[in-house]
């Protein structure tokens, strides 16, 4: 496969640093879970390097990032990234936490629209 048609993992490897630094874990840690080294994480997050797909797989589950945002980018994938790590971290919460968030979520929608 010649380079034009090689498919550029450079978002997915974005995705993957933002999501491993919102769990406060280290490069190095993070490879170390992996069983790779931090200089191939390090590759991954800031060129787009290919893992094995094991590795893409351990990622986009243990990060919770939606890889359909970066295979069908113009389908503008109904589950984004961050919208699975948000339902990874509600799937935590009990019944009065997830009634503060709502409470939250809705004066942020309500503050949004009278902003418009």
């Amino acid at each position: 496969m010649d380079d034009k048609n090689k498919f550029d993992l450079k978002p997915f490897g974005q995705a993957v640093k933002e999501a491993r630094t919102r769990k406060m874990l280290s490069r190095e840690q993070m490879a170390e879970k992996l069983g790779i080294s931090a200089r191939h994480m390090q590759y991954i997050e800031t060129l787009g390097n290919h893992p094995r797909l094991q590795i893409f797989f351990e990622l986009a589950t243990m990060l919770n990032i939606s890889i359909d945002q970066f295979f069908f980018p113009k389908d503008n994938a109904e589950r984004t990234s961050q919208r699975r790590q948000l339902d990874a971290i509600l799937d935590n919460m009990d019944e009065n936490d997830l009634s503060a968030i709502i409470s939250i979520a809705e004066t942020i929608q309500a503050a949004y629209k009278h902003d418009k």
